[in-house]
């Protein structure tokens, strides 16, 4: 069995055969070519780097990327209704407010993916399509480009589609492209759909794209890439310099190696703090690097881009941990430079032939410029470590941003927002009464990268895989009770009709309430369905009762005390949690409905008493679901 701590073969860097008569068409799958350790070895690797690429690019046809943007190094991967960017309260986004905490932040972001289904798609028919099935969201789309931020929808291959429906969704939002989950490239009819509908059109695909795509993809998701000792070099940058790849470590808490690759290869950075609802947020350390890299990916893309380019240029020797990249456009030079060690440096970071002005655009770092003995210019300063630098061979306004050494990680609870009160003092009609004591609870789940509460499941970890992905889970919990009472069965469509009516209750935001009501028309003494959270809880405030706990729910259950309705149903309870980012309840009881096609679908089929599935709370009406109702519960007077 693998070890999910370390890059698994297919993601390790790939040595460069040295001999000049060496086959280099090994080189063509790589992910990044790894560096030598020796540097007497870095001019026949660069050199072998120069002639795969001379012989990979015949008959390349770059001319795409003369027409769509190159420009988004960073681009972050969005929760449709992160709490950043969605007021679950009013029903609103909330684009500026979105914006302006990622540019205090990250030093603000190049693009957005609008990540919108997954972990919840699969409790219904409903198809991936319909999860961005939200009137503004145009308008949503159109405020981020507004502010020169491009969107992308994300779009996962594994659920069968037409590719019209990919172009028809990107047409309807108005966004700038596609992002593809778990897909290496895209259809070649999605990628001719997208042109014919206008212009400049992006896709970006997971992972390792194929080198017959890097011609009409601009852009890659660099997920699980592994890095040399020595850093070593992109494969999809080498061979196109205008090519932008996005690493990322989902589950990482130091991002450190993706930044350091990132600025050595003149690429982005994906940036992804909730990761598919639980928080895996970035060090200070971590955004206020990335914060001193944004000028020079803004002002000095066409150095980062250049097709002068020189890997593990300069280096001063000696055993510096200090790399460097240099970048000539226009004869002007600048260098990246990254201390690849755990320690402060302070030395020499560059030696170059060439005299005249740096400057330190980052930090603004103080640099010493003076001479070896063979008259060479020796280029150093203070590096903390992990750091990085951008050298230019100018004399320019130097770099002001200040980084900062915390590199622990920022956790975010998420805290169970406080139920409703409502006690009586007889168990009323319709329910069974659970006395009160400590109950020690086994919870079954099925671990999904969603986790079960606030856990990030697979912490520090390379790429989940089976068993550790969709396997059973067991959690404990002991729960402390009163005594309550609990619905033998479900809320009714005929009951939650007489709410309706003495109350004239209509929710925030309307969209999909009571869709299986014709007309207007209750449904009879089925499970009321189509109702979210608030609206449930506003039933059983009117009723003087409020949902049960996961808890409750689960003590009833196992006592064989509650009823199913017809169809089967989800339960929602009263066990809503909030990091301040993401919003999600606990559903317990199963339905009718079995999602089949993949095992990245919601949780289906009737379950036990005890099995808990985690369900992320959306907007616009998105929760309301066929497979989802309530039952209600409330203290009792002992």
């Amino acid at each position: 069995m693998l070890n999910p701590y370390v890059p698994r073969p297919i993601d390790r860097p790939a040595a460069v055969p040295l001999d000049p008569s060496a086959d280099l068409s090994v080189l063509d799958e790589a992910k990044i070519f790894a560096a030598p350790d020796d540097p007497a070895d870095w001019p026949a690797w660069r050199a072998a780097l120069t002639r795969w690429r001379d012989g990979a690019r015949a008959g390349y046809d770059g001319s795409r990327y003369d027409a769509e943007r190159t420009d988004g190094f960073v681009v972050a991967l969005a929760w449709l209704w992160d709490e950043l960017l969605y007021d679950h309260a009013t029903g609103r986004f909330d684009v500026d407010g979105y914006l302006a905490a990622a540019t205090r932040e990250f030093g603000g972001f190049d693009g957005v993916v609008l990540w919108h289904a997954y972990p919840n798609e699969g409790i219904d028919e409903r198809d991936q399509f319909a999860f961005f099935d939200v009137p503004e969201l145009p308008d949503v789309v159109a405020a981020f480009q507004a502010a020169g931020v491009r969107v992308f929808v994300s779009y996962y291959p594994w659920e069968a589609s037409a590719p019209a429906s990919v172009v028809a969704l990107v047409e309807r939002l108005g966004a700038d492209g596609v992002f593809l989950d778990s897909s290496k490239e895209g259809s070649a009819e999605v990628r001719a759909g997208l042109d014919a509908l206008r212009p400049g059109l992006s896709m970006e695909g997971e992972s390792r794209l194929p080198l017959a795509r890097v011609h009409d993809h601009t852009m890659s998701w660099a997920q699980w890439f592994a890095d040399s000792p020595v850093p070593g070099v992109l494969r999809g940058t080498w061979f196109e310099r205008r090519h932008v790849l996005h690493h990322t470590r989902r589950w990482n808490h130091s991002h450190l190696e993706e930044l350091q690759s990132a600025w050595l290869n003149g690429s982005g950075v994906l940036v992804w703090e909730t990761v598919f609802g639980v928080w895996v947020g970035w060090s200070a350390r971590d955004r206020s690097l990335l914060r001193s890299m944004r000028r020079v990916q803004r002002e000095y893309r066409a150095w980062l881009q250049s097709e002068d380019w020189t890997p593990l240029a300069d280096h001063p020797g000696g055993g510096a941990p200090v790399y460097a990249s240099r970048w000539v456009h226009d004869g002007v030079a600048l260098w990246t430079v990254v201390n690849r060690s755990d320690a402060e440096w302070s030395g020499p970071w560059l030696v170059v032939d060439a005299p005249g002005a740096f400057t330190e655009l980052t930090t603004g770092a103080e640099l010493s410029v003076g001479k070896d003995d063979d008259g060479r210019t020796v280029i150093g300063g203070r590096l903390p470590a992990g750091g990085v630098a951008a050298v230019l061979a100018a004399s320019v306004a130097a770099g002001d941003t200040v980084v900062d050494p915390d590199s622990t990680f920022p956790r975010r609870p998420a805290a169970r927002v406080r139920p409703a009160e409502a006690e009586a003092d007889t168990v009323p009609p319709g329910m069974v009464r659970v006395d009160g004591g400590r109950y020690d609870l086994v919870v079954r789940y099925r671990v999904r990268e969603t986790g079960l509460y606030d856990e990030a499941p697979y912490v520090d970890e390379w790429k989940p895989l089976p068993r550790r992905l969709h396997a059973d889970g067991t959690a404990h919990r002991r729960a402390e009770l009163t005594p309550f009472g609990i619905g033998r069965t479900e809320v009714t469509n005929d009951e939650f009709a007489a709410f309706l009516a003495a109350t004239g209750y209509r929710p925030v935001r309307p969209e999909r309430f009571l869709a299986h009501w014709r007309d207007g028309e209750p449904r009879g003494a089925d499970p009321v369905t189509y109702v979210d959270l608030a609206d449930a809880r506003a039933y059983a405030a009117w009723a003087g009762l409020r949902l049960p706990t996961e808890d409750e729910w689960q003590v009833a259950g196992e006592a064989g005390l509650l009823e199913r309705g017809a169809p089967a149903v989800w339960n929602l309870t009263e066990s809503e949690h909030t990091d301040g980012r993401t919003r999600f309840l606990i559903l317990k009881g199963g339905s009718a409905f079995v999602p089949t096609g993949s095992d990245w679908y919601f949780d289906g089929g009737e379950r036990a008493p005890s099995f808990s599935a985690k369900y992320l709370l959306m907007g616009a009406g998105l929760d309301r679901s066929p497979s989802i109702g309530f039952r209600c519960a409330v203290g009792v007077k002992t």
